[in-house]
């Protein structure tokens, strides 16, 4: 439904994964260590007699995604820099099945012309192509501010060679530009994707991780303890950037006006709820022609992407 024209819109809440989603079920433990046996020692019955994994151990949980996208996705020897974003790939892969029913895509891999995808911020761990070319076999470009990152996904695409033709990685050398410098002169995508930094600055990123540790550490019956502050080991533009989220989706959005037609689709993840509002205000104001709120669910967590298109 077009929200500019046609006024505010109901929108069912979200009730769970995605129905193609692969992890609607819980985690085979057992067939995930047979995929990865570098995930064994992370792997323990916990305090309800389930086999699981510690999640407030960034090992466990690195060797988690490594296996899931091994044991799911043919994704092989993916790994990530110490302080590097690491991100759930059952959310991600959410995310990637929800742009498709935007795109009209119902199915795996249509037999249809190739659908283009740009990851805004790709980070280390190049997540959204990954996902999107092994499940439906979009051809994708993923770009970011730091170099670094951008040599860790090169070493994960040389470990998978059906991804070198599929899967470019771009520099973008201006901190203030998203889509300049990046999308190139007569190009066209089918859609971008964007998981923003969430925080406006490294001491908040501190608090938040602090306080997710001491969540889990009370969901599993232990005091919370104050745990030692994160390396985020230089690839803070994952995690937190000047004015934050709220700030970012503002340039992000007014940019893509100016790519307006070499773009079909801009979408972007919004994980504070309270900047969904102003966000869709500057979506309007840039002249929008459809704009989308697609909720997202997992366990009692729930987020949600914006989407917005000119043509």
């Amino acid at each position: 439904m077009n929200e500019q024209r046609q006024g505010k819109q109901s929108k069912p809440r979200a009730k769970g994964l995605h129905p193609r989603n692969l992890h609607r079920d819980q985690y085979d433990f057992p067939a995930l260590v047979k995929s990865a046996p570098s995930l064994a020692p992370h792997v323990k019955p916990n305090d309800y007699g389930n086999v699981s994994i510690d999640f407030a151990d960034p090992m466990a949980v690195k060797s988690l995604n490594a296996a899931l996208l091994k044991h799911h996705y043919n994704i092989h020897n993916w790994d990530i820099p110490e302080g590097a974003l690491c991100p759930p790939i059952p959310g991600r892969a959410d995310y990637i099945h929800h742009v498709a029913d935007l795109l009209g895509l119902d199915g795996l891999k249509p037999d249809r012309p190739t659908i283009k995808l740009l990851d805004i911020g790709t980070g280390a761990n190049g997540v959204y192509p990954l996902l999107a070319y092994q499940i439906y076999g979009w051809h994708c470009v993923g770009s970011d501010i730091n170099a670094q990152s951008l040599e860790n996904v090169a070493s994960i695409i040389e470990s998978n060679p059906q991804l070198k033709e599929t899967f470019i990685l771009r520099h973008q050398p201006d901190k203030n530009k998203m889509f300049e410098g990046i999308i190139r002169p007569g190009e066209f995508f089918d859609v971008s994707v964007c998981n923003p930094p969430f925080h406006a600055s490294r001491e908040e990123a501190v608090k938040s991780n602090r306080r997710k540790l001491n969540k889990l550490a009370r969901n599993r019956g232990e005091s919370p303890a104050e745990p030692a502050p994160k390396n985020f080991g230089g690839l803070e533009a994952e995690l937190w950037c000047k004015g934050g989220e709220r700030l970012f989706l503002k340039k992000y959005v007014k940019e893509s006006q100016l790519f307006a037609d070499q773009c079909r689709w801009f979408t972007s993840l919004v994980s504070k709820s309270e900047n969904v509002k102003p966000t869709k205000k500057m979506i309007r104001k840039q002249g929008a022609l459809d704009i989308r709120e697609i909720e997202m669910a997992q366990g009692n967590k729930l987020t949600r992407f914006l989407a917005w298109t000119f043509i």
